[in-house]
């Protein structure tokens, strides 16, 4: 787990950890996995925020209790009907060069407006902006709608897009088999690969080492805290 989180994210000093994409893409399961990750080094403390204010049916917030068990801060405010409430202190965190602080932004261009005003901070380095495309996703199918989508995230965020380093996240649901894996990350290479390199995957713990074989890139293993219950192991 070491060599991946610093080959994939502790580089050049990065202490923040920005998480955009499509709706239902995995950022949320991605950034998790990363939190957890870092605060088991035992080293700077970790600021969790979920910024996600578009209400999905999976939010990272909803295991507040498993990070905070595990040394990670959560920061999240409520959300009530079409009153959209940010949680706050992400200047202070983003500035704080002596802990570690991941965001959670809620989907596509609706979910990136949360994070518009903090685009200095963004752009600027210590901090790694990812977009997260699943090319099972219905708008990550193809070239097309990852420019219109990708373009509308960058429009409101204000992040530039020659800081914005893209992740693969080819997955079907729990139940995602090694084949099915590298056939998506294949076809997400070839749709994006002309225009801007995927610098990582994230897949399942037990597939990692077949990926990285397959693929040639940096994998980060992830385990599943944001499922049906029905299809928890």
């Amino acid at each position: 787990m070491q060599s991946e989180l610093t080959r994939l994210f502790l580089q050049e000093g990065t202490h923040n950890f920005v998480f955009l994409g499509e709706a239902g893409c995995g950022k949320s399961e991605i950034a998790i996995n990363l939190a957890l990750a870092l605060a088991a080094l035992g080293g700077p403390s970790v600021h969790f925020y979920d910024l996600d204010m578009t209400k999905p049916l999976f939010r990272s917030r909803d295991q507040a209790a498993l990070l905070e068990d595990r040394g990670v801060q959560v920061h999240f405010e409520e959300q009530f009907y079409d009153a959209p409430t940010a949680a706050g202190g992400v200047n202070r965190q983003l500035r704080d060069r002596d802990c570690f602080t991941v965001l959670d932004v809620g989907g596509d261009y609706i979910g990136a407006r949360s994070v518009g005003g903090y685009a200095p901070l963004l752009n600027a380095p210590g901090t790694a902006v990812f977009y997260v495309i699943n090319p099972y996703r219905p708008w990550s199918m193809d070239i097309d709608h990852i420019d219109r989508v990708l373009g509308e995230t960058l429009g409101v965020s204000h992040v530039r897009l020659d800081r914005l380093r893209l992740l693969g996240n080819p997955n079907l649901g729990p139940d995602t088999t090694v084949d099915e894996v590298l056939e998506g990350a294949k076809r997400l290479v070839e749709m994006v690969g002309p225009y801007k390199p995927v610098e990582g995957w994230t897949v399942r713990g037990s597939h990692a080492a077949a990926v990285e074989a397959g693929m040639g890139c940096p994998v980060f293993p992830i385990e599943l805290y944001l499922t049906y219950e029905w299809e928890q192991a």
